[in-house]
């Protein structure tokens, strides 16, 4: 069986490093935030040639975290409204309804998922506050245009990186290490209030052992208060200037995390090689495959591929002992959570999420699965 991701295989090169580090945590006696986590948003900052990175809880937090900021500062109120794709996963839309405000549902685009920003003026209101973009699958939003609509509306931007660790806009300055110009993800350009958020669940491109996140934000305002919102704002032990949370990246965690990030570059390079297999080398009628302009805006968290009949497909691939999964199978508007949206047409998003399949995709794939799986393909 060729698994759809194997976790425990991504790891294995660290098992040893590893122990290493959780005996150095253990050695240390300071298990929350401590010099592993400081360590690693100076990292992740300098990654993503930002000013400020803040390590929290998981990749939801990150997003409430940003939503809960701004509203502390006064840049949004409850009640405000934030533009979202309609097609993302449902904690885009959770976090938003935790914060108090109100998501306002955008069409994507059929070609590359992500929402489509011709889409989003129509839908902004004078309770419009902020645009919520979402980098799905692992490609990145038209974020030129998201940020020329937000400064022409005076909306705040925030991103949703959870699956996009890596990449990119500007294909030419890409690096396989880690010096300070290496990843561009804020704009130097004039941009509008902005901030981006990250999960590193096991399954993601940079993953840990269990759940965490981050916040990266050039906005001092914002990361003073997140850094007191995600310790129950608090600055110092025992003063409380906000009603904060318990929301902090623990050291192992980030001792993991500082393990990974070096080769988080060399790993998405393997992604875009095994996408550019399959894009070249995947020729079935049945089957539509994701578009890519070949530059470093995507890092291919999933490759994922459209078909009429998914179920018939999914297990055709089974019986072939390929193992596929459906992001997603229910649209957040078709969900029982939100009734009140059930009678709601969406049908571009509708159809994405009736097609959609995602192959395996990993930096451990072999060549070999990689000619069986494209190979299995060509026969259905």
């Amino acid at each position: 069986m060729i698994p759809f991701l194997d976790l425990k295989k991504i790891n294995e090169p660290y098992e040893t490093a590893f122990q290493e580090k959780l005996q150095l945590v253990l050695n240390n006696g300071w298990y929350i935030l401590g010099k592993e986590l400081e360590t690693f948003e100076k990292a992740f900052a300098e990654y993503n040639q930002t000013k400020y990175c803040i390590g929290v809880g998981n990749g939801f937090d990150a997003l409430v975290l940003i939503f809960k900021g701004y509203i502390q500062l006064g840049k949004l109120q409850k009640g405000d409204e934030v533009v979202v794709p309609a097609n993302t996963y449902i904690a885009s839309i959770l976090a938003i309804l935790q914060a108090d405000l109100i998501p306002i549902l955008v069409e994507p685009k059929l070609e590359t998922y992500n929402i489509n920003p011709d889409l989003i003026q129509e839908k902004i209101t004078p309770k419009t506050k902020a645009i919520l973009a979402v980098h799905l699958y692992g490609q990145l939003v038209e974020m030129n245009q998201i940020n020329e609509i937000a400064i022409q509306n005076n909306l705040i931007v925030v991103e949703d990186s959870a699956q996009s660790h890596g990449a990119f806009e500007n294909s030419n300055n890409f690096k396989f290490q880690i010096p300070n110009d290496t990843n561009v993800t804020l704009s130097e350009v004039e941009e509008p209030l902005r901030a981006i958020a990250y999960s590193f669940y096991p399954g993601k491109n940079l993953g840990c052992l269990g759940d965490g996140g981050a916040i990266t934000t050039n906005d001092s305002e914002l990361a003073k208060v997140l850094f007191s919102l995600r310790n129950y704002g608090s600055e110092q032990k025992y003063y409380n200037e906000y009603i904060g949370v318990n929301s902090r990246l623990d050291e192992l965690q980030a001792a993991f995390l500082n393990l990974k990030l070096p080769n988080l570059n060399a790993d998405n390079e393997k992604r875009r090689a095994i996408a550019k297999r399959y894009l070249a080398e995947i020729k079935n009628d049945k089957i539509i495959l994701p578009f890519w302009d070949f530059s470093t805006n995507h890092v291919f968290h999933l490759f994922v591929i459209r078909t009429e009949n998914r179920e018939a497909l999914q297990e055709y691939l089974m019986q072939n002992n390929i193992q596929t999964v459906i992001h997603y199978p229910i649209p957040p508007h078709q969900q029982k959570a939100f009734l009140e949206w059930n009678n709601l047409s969406f049908p571009i998003t509708e159809k994405i999420h009736n097609e959609v399949l995602s192959l395996p995709m990993s930096p451990v794939l072999t060549e070999t699965e990689v000619d069986f799986i494209i190979e299995i393909l060509n026969q259905y």
